[in-house]
């Protein structure tokens, strides 16, 4: 048996990757479904290869032996259940979005601080092999000074699209960037290494009749303003119509890295052309793909430790919220520059 056990809020998409990923790891597995259908507790610990007893009723859940508590459910139930795990001592992995507003994200943080438990956000993407090279090369200061950075979305959430169901409405989808888009806006943050100042905000949608069933602008285009003066650009666009990519494109004082390739004047070759980097690239929305078991095995490592994990913590993931959210409000004033301090 491994030191701690975990219990799956939600049996969806997310969740399998989740279960997977976690029971990969040497420190925890597993034990406990809460779902709003009725599961066999048979069949799903034969497909987990793992014993699993699942419930319909979180009380009973969260009495169970369990000592960490995985959110994997509809976005706009995150608060209360976070909030609930919390008050009752456990740990906590939320798949991202943290909350539906800045004021259930600020909840869930202020429940966790309180009751002395840690967490994880799922903005995996910080561990994912391309942002993790990346940020090497920008530690090793191949780069030099970071003046300019653009991380961009683009995937089109259709209805050939597993989340296509619930995504389209408000409730739970929110806003291009909250829905998906949070991943390449915290992954801006991450890289640009400041604080951020203000952010003016533009929103759109497609005309597509694919995606007329949204409820909310599904494209979005973010400026950053950072107090060192720094700046940066955000786009969130889950409207489109082409292959899924992730674009990323820093500038500094001594070379530019582009996606997978970059050029540096310290290691002295012709600006002509691109250095590649052989590393994997974030090419695929299939939670299936993404780096969840490196960032489960961080956590439980900190949980070890007693110490909040880095990069993705419940408070280090807030600031990535703040953002966000003074992007949304940017976007529905018509673009009105909004400063973080405005949302205290």
């Amino acid at each position: 048996m491994k030191k701690y056990n975990v219990g799956i809020i939600g049996y969806g998409w997310a969740a399998g990757a989740h279960i997977a990923a976690i029971n990969a790891t040497p420190h925890a597995q597993v034990t406990a479904i809460f779902s709003s259908r009725k599961l066999d507790n048979a069949e799903v610990s034969a497909r987990h290869g793992c014993p699993v007893k699942t419930y319909t009723d979180f009380d009973e859940f969260l009495a169970s032996n369990i000592q960490v508590v995985d959110i994997c459910s509809m976005p706009a139930q995150h608060r209360d259940q976070a909030v609930a795990a919390a008050s009752a001592g456990k740990h906590l992995i939320i798949e991202k979005p943290l909350g539906m507003s800045l004021q259930e994200c600020r909840d869930i943080v202020n429940a966790a601080e309180a009751n002395k438990v840690l967490g994880c956000v799922c903005f995996e993407c910080r561990f994912s092999g391309q942002f993790q090279s990346t940020k090497a090369i920008l530690d090793q200061g191949l780069l030099g000074e970071l003046h300019y950075g653009e991380v961009d979305y683009y995937h089109g959430i259709g209805p050939w699209y597993g989340q296509f169901r619930w995504n389209i409405g408000k409730e739970n989808g929110g806003s291009a960037l909250l829905t998906a888009g949070c991943h390449a806006l915290d992954a801006l943050l991450m890289v640009m290494g400041s604080e951020v100042e203000s952010v003016t905000s533009l929103s759109t949608k497609s005309k597509s009749d694919i995606f007329a069933p949204y409820e909310y602008n599904t494209t979005s285009i973010t400026l950053v303003h950072f107090k060192d003066g720094k700046v940066g650009k955000c786009s969130a666009v889950v409207d489109c119509l082409q292959p899924y990519y992730f674009h990323t494109h820093l500038c500094g004082s001594e070379g530019s890295l582009l996606d997978n390739r970059f050029h540096s004047m310290k290691l002295h070759t012709n600006k002509a052309g691109w250095s590649n980097l052989n590393m994997k690239m974030l090419d695929s929305g299939d939670v299936s793909d993404h780096p969840y078991q490196t960032q489960f095995e961080t956590f439980f490592a900190s949980l070890e430790k007693g110490e909040a994990m880095p990069l993705t913590s419940l408070r280090e993931s807030l600031k990535s919220f703040e953002v966000l959210f003074a992007a949304d409000k940017s976007a529905e004033e018509g673009g009105r520059p909004v400063k973080i301090s405005e949302l205290a």
